[in-house]
C-alpha cells in the first residue's frame, strides 16, 4: 500500500532539493516525499497522483494549483503575506528545516476532519521499552536518553518522558511552544489527529525524537491510565516509530499496568543497603499484586559513575551517546542480541 504524498514546490531549486533531502532523513514522517521546482511539473504530477499535503512557496502559488484536489496546502512564505493567500496557513521559509516541518505538521494536524483513514503507516511492529526504578538519583533519565539515542541510529525511535519534573527546558537551554501537556489534552478530547499534532511537537537530540515533557507536575498526576494507554495506542498504530522509550516516574497512574505494556524494562539499581532494601520492597509488592511477569522482563542495570556536564555547542543529552555510560549500555543491548552501530 502506497504512502500518502507530501509535495514540496519551490522555484528556488537548491531549497527544494535540500529540503527534500532533509525530509527523507526524518524517520517519523509517514509520507512519500516529492519535490518540484516548477509549477508545471507539479500540476502534471498531481493529475495522476493525489497529493495529501503540499508545501508551496508563495511565489509559485497560482490559480491552477488552487484548482488541484489537494488535502492540505501550506504556504512557504519569505516574509510579507502575499495578497490572496490569507485562506492558507503559512510558515516562514528562512528558518531551520526542523522548525519548518514542525510548523507544517502542526498545521496538518489541526485539520478538523479525520485524516488517519487515508494515511497508511508502513512499518514493522513497535517495541515498547520502559526505563523505571523505584530508586532516586540512579541515572534513570540519562539511561533512557542514552538507550533511545543508541537505538535511534538503527530504527525510528521516540522518547517519552513521563516524570513530574524532567528539566528539559533547562537542559536544552530553550523553551518549547508545545509539550506533552498539550498532547495529553488532545488525547483526553479523543482528537482524531493526535499523531499529526504530535508530529508538530517533535524535537530531536541526535537521531532520537522526543516530545517535550510537561511543565507542571499536575499534568502527570491528573492523567489516568486509560489516557496513557490511548496515547500509546495512537503512536503505535498511526506513527512510523518502531521503538518507543518510556521514561517512567513513580507518579504515573497505574504504574504496574504501564510496565506490563512494555516488552522490556531497564531498571537502574544501586548497591547500598537502603537501596537494596527498597528494591526488595518493590519486588515483594509485585508478588503481592500478581505482577511477577514485570520482573521477568526487567534487566537490572548497574551503570558506571557518570558526572557529565554540558560543554559549549553541545547539550548533556548529546554527550551521553559516546560517554562511558553509552559504552556500558551498548554492551547491555548487544548481550540482548541487538545489532548496535
Amino acid at each position: 500500500m502506497k504512502r500518502s504524498i507530501f509535495a514540496v514546490c519551490d522555484l528556488e531549486a537548491s531549497y527544494a532539493v535540500n529540503f527534500m533531502e532533509f525530509l527523507n532523513q526524518k524517520k517519523n514522517i509517514p509520507f512519500e516525499i516529492q519535490a518540484f521546482t516548477s509549477v508545471e511539473t507539479l500540476i502534471s504530477y498531481a493529475a495522476s497522483n493525489p497529493i495529501e499535503l503540499l508545501l508551496i512557496s508563495d511565489k509559485a502559488m497560482c490559480r491552477e494549483v488552487r484548482e488541484l484536489k489537494i488535502g492540505k496546502i501550506v504556504i512557504l512564505s519569505e516574509g510579507a503575506r502575499m495578497p490572496g493567500l490569507d485562506q492558507y496557513p503559512s510558515v516562514y521559509k528562512y528558518q531551520a528545516s526542523s522548525d519548518v516541518i514542525r510548523e507544517v505538521m502542526s498545521c496538518y494536524g489541526a485539520r478538523e476532519e479525520e485524516v488517519q483513514a487515508r494515511f497508511p503507516v508502513l512499518k514493522k511492529t513497535t517495541e515498547i521499552l520502559g526505563v523505571y526504578s523505584p530508586l532516586r538519583r540512579c541515572l534513570k533519565t540519562s539511561i533512557a536518553l542514552t538507550i533511545g539515542q543508541i537505538l535511534a541510529r538503527q530504527k525510528p525511535t521516540l522518547y517519552l518522558n513521563m516524570e513530574e519534573y524532567a528539566g528539559f527546558e533547562e537542559m536544552f537551554g530553550r523553551s518549547f511552544d508545545e509539550n506533552l501537556s498539550d498532547l495529553l489534552y488532545y488525547t483526553g478530547q479523543e482528537n482524531p489527529n493526535i499523531v499529526h499534532r504530535m508530529n508538530g511537537m517533535i524535537q530531536n537530540v541526535g537521531n532520537l525524537d522526543f516530545i517535550p515533557p510537561v511543565r507542571s507536575p499536575w499534568d502527570i498526576r491528573s492523567t489516568g491510565y486509560e489516557d496513557w494507554k490511548r496515547l500509546l495506542t495512537e503512536i503505535i498504530g498511526n506513527s512510523c516509530y518502531e521503538v518507543l522509550v518510556l521514561d517512567l516516574g513513580s507518579e504515573v497512574d497505574e504504574l504496574f499496568k504501564l510496565l506490563k505494556l512494555c516488552d522490556r524494562i531497564y531498571m537502574p539499581v544501586l548497591q547500598d543497603t537502603m537501596s537494596q532494601c527498597k528494591l526488595q520492597q518493590y519486588e515483594k509488592l509485585q508478588k503481592a499484586w500478581d505482577c511477577e511477569k514485570i520482573m521477568e522482563k526487567t534487566t537490572k542495570l548497574t551503570p558506571p559513575f557518570h558526572a557529565g556536564r554540558q560543554t559549549s555547542g553541545t547539550t548533556y543529552a548529546e554527550q551521553l551517546l559516546w560517554s562511558e555510560l553509552g559504552d556500558y549500555l551498548r554492551q547491555v543491548l548487544r548481550r540482548e542480541g541487538r545489532k548496535i552501530i
